[in-house]
């Protein structure tokens, strides 16, 4: 294998009217770009999404839960492990497991009634096979530093490995991203609308509003992006197999996958009209700067946006090294396609592609 190996993956996808991810005033969440306001969706919010689709479609076992309640969930599985423990004795236990890593607890009113539970100070971010491990240890009464700490850095579920951990209590236990998402932008120029609704109480059938609403939402191109350094998810992995799985795995739900909020009101199921996926040897590469100069269209923005990302990657790759691959798949055929190598049937071949590139570059 080459000693790095980064993947890009672009997408340009359209969002008809819809909020799929609000800000503190419940308006859709919006940057400034190339002088202009744009759209944008978090990218907390579609790695969210992509992990969703994870836990639906994907028959890996080890996956990750962030939660607060870590005793709650180790004590759980201590009781799978011996049944005959009382829960709170578990919860206890699991505490001090915890504990002997840095990782701190505190006693929280969990309702009106005075009663209290064991939680952590911040989210904490375990893969379940990680979770077992500290089980195991906590009904056997081995908290040793060292071997609880290494409990929690072996078994890295792919989630954890591709998105990272954060433990600001323990920084021994954080884990480095091998995978970096960006706010999706629109390609052009977008300001909010707002719908005015009501709703009549069907009951009594009285005349009028029995409420009085307003949602806001807008309609956007979006040019999305990331990527992943191949070389530090394999060091993290160790398998090549599960590593070439995992990285089609994570190519099916950043396509796939899409945030939920207020779906069930604008019914926003989208995917990408066009995705395209290089593989380099020198550095990942952001191509947003295609879109700095917005996009002005009366027509429609999607093709004119796949052309301006064409003509960006054609440019990057005269002043840098080009990709080792190059492959895409696109709803229509557009004459600069080319310029982003060979063209896949469909989304399982694209995903193929690229397993197939790694399993040619990768060593074992």
């Amino acid at each position: 294998m080459k000693n790095r190996l980064y993947l890009d993956i672009h997408a340009i996808q359209v969002l008809p009217p819809s909020n799929v991810n609000r800000d503190e005033f419940g308006n859709p969440k919006s940057a400034l770009y190339g002088g202009v306001n744009r759209s944008r969706v978090s990218s907390q919010s579609w790695k969210r999404a992509i992990r969703e689709y994870f836990y639906e479609n994907s028959e890996i076992q080890n996956l990750g839960v962030r939660t607060l309640k870590l005793p709650d969930y180790i004590a759980d599985k201590m009781l799978e492990i011996d049944s005959s423990i009382p829960r709170e004795e578990a919860i206890k236990k699991a505490g001090k497991v915890l504990k002997s890593a840095g990782i701190s607890t505190k006693l929280k009113d969990v309702d009106d009634e005075g009663e209290k539970a064991l939680v952590l100070e911040s989210l904490f971010f375990i893969s379940d096979k990680q979770a077992l491990e500290l089980a195991q240890a906590a009904v056997k009464g081995d908290v040793a530093k060292p071997d609880i700490i290494d409990s929690i850095k072996n078994n890295m579920s792919i989630d954890i490995a591709l998105f990272g951990r954060m433990v600001a209590s323990s920084k021994n236990l954080n884990v480095e991203a091998s995978c970096q998402v960006a706010h999706a932008i629109s390609t052009h120029e977008v300001n909010s609308e707002v719908d005015y609704f009501t709703a009549v109480d069907e009951y009594t059938k009285d005349q009028g509003a029995a409420m009085i609403g307003n949602s806001n939402f807008n309609a956007s191109t979006l040019y999305r992006y990331s990527n992943i350094a191949i070389h530090d998810l394999f060091e993290k992995i160790h398998d090549k197999e599960t590593l070439i799985n995992s990285i089609k795995l994570f190519i099916k739900a950043f396509c796939l996958s899409m945030p939920s909020g207020k779906i069930s009101s604008y019914a926003n199921q989208t995917l990408p009209s066009f995705l395209s996926i290089d593989i380099r040897s020198d550095r990942p590469m952001n191509l947003v700067s295609a879109f700095e100069e917005p996009v002005v269209s009366n027509s429609g923005y999607t093709n004119k946006s796949i052309v301006k990302l064409c003509d960006e990657h054609k440019k990057f790759n005269k002043f840098y090294d080009k990709p080792l691959l190059s492959s895409f798949i696109s709803f229509d055929d557009i004459d600069c396609l080319n310029e982003f190598g060979d063209e896949a049937d469909n989304l399982n071949n694209l995903a193929e592609n690229v397993a197939n590139f790694l399993k040619d570059n990768l060593g074992d």
